[in-house]
């Protein structure tokens, strides 16, 4: 590898833009080339976000030798196949949340990492922000005494459109996997990984869950509530509270740039503003991991991954939400 880590990005959507954004202010990586379906689209926002290469398909993306990693935009669906092309040709891969549509999905694609060597993690950018990292030093230092239950729910009003990414199934639509994720990782990061999960939801026309909520259960009786919506505005806020206090996390909770503690001297604000747009964070634990010699990431491990598809795989169930080929 060259002194910078030199990236590829797979798929030219919105958070594709974002990440290139966010990827500028990293001294040591360089983007060099972009994939789409078409060169010509791939072409236009290689100029665009000021990539030297322009790939008009993935396979072509994965041969390029001047490629060390690959940072996977593409729609959910596609993240498992996507994944595991870029693995197997030797590219060490940061790939947009959700991971994989199942946990199924998960193991074939940390499996790939396994056998060609390479690094893999889920971008849940949350995990590496200065106000996630203060909220956990806030709750281990004992700020709220013991946690005992997280609040937290992410949502928005979108206008129905059934070939729309959220509410086509064939791309992985629905709340929950694209929103619900949020709040969820926030209770793992919390509280661990669930022993009972209990959801419900209202199915729309296509066979998604726009309104989801659910119950969980963790370890030492502690629980969390979540909630998400593609056709309902929520407060896009979350709890966390102990037996000695809170700490509320404002909107948005999963890119906040302060925390509020109660506790009984009284609310207390801690600041923790963002850099740019917050998603080079987790670029800097990729480069760190990949010097290591590392495969996955001690921050946002394979197993953390893991959970998180199981557990929304068990909502998924509950509430019958099913994607082609399932």
């Amino acid at each position: 590898m060259s002194t910078a880590v030199r990236w590829g990005i797979a798929a030219t959507g919105g958070i594709a833009r974002a990440f290139a954004q966010g990827l500028a202010s990293v001294g040591d990586a360089e983007l060099v080339a972009v994939a789409s379906r078409t060169e010509e689209r791939a072409r236009e926002f290689a100029d665009e976000v000021g990539a030297s290469r322009a790939h008009g398909s993935y396979e072509s993306l994965s041969a390029d030798p001047g490629v060390d990693a690959v940072y996977v935009a593409s729609p959910h669906a596609r993240h498992c196949t996507d994944a595991v092309l870029f693995l197997d040709a030797g590219k060490h891969v940061l790939c947009e949340k959700p991971l994989a549509l199942s946990a199924a999905q998960v193991r074939q694609m940390t499996a790939a990492a396994q056998r060609s060597g390479c690094f893999l993690m889920e971008a849940l950018w949350s995990r590496f922000l200065p106000a996630y990292q203060a909220l956990t030093q806030l709750i281990d230092d004992g700020n709220i005494g013991d946690v005992r239950l997280v609040e937290a729910d992410f949502g928005f009003r979108m206008p129905f459109d059934g070939a729309h990414r959220l509410f086509d199934p064939a791309q992985g639509g629905g709340a929950l996997l694209d929103l619900g994720i949020y709040p969820l990782h926030l209770a793992f990061l919390v509280l661990g990984h669930p022993v009972e999960v209990h959801g419900v939801a209202e199915l729309g026309a296509t066979g998604v869950d726009e309104q989801v909520a659910a119950v969980l259960r963790h370890d030492g009786d502690t629980l969390s509530v979540v909630k998400a919506a593609v056709s309902t505005t929520l407060s896009c806020t979350a709890r966390v509270a102990g037996s000695a206090g809170h700490i509320d996390v404002p909107a948005f909770m999963h890119c906040p740039d302060h925390l509020i503690v109660n506790t009984g001297d009284g609310p207390r604000r801690i600041d923790a503003p963002l850099e740019g747009n917050g998603l080079h964070y987790q670029v800097h634990e990729v480069h760190h991991c990949i010097r290591a010699g590392l495969t996955e990431s001690p921050v946002m491990p394979w197993s953390e991954s893991l959970a998180l598809a199981t557990t929304m795989d068990q909502i998924r169930a509950q509430i019958s939400v099913r994607y082609p080929g399932e």
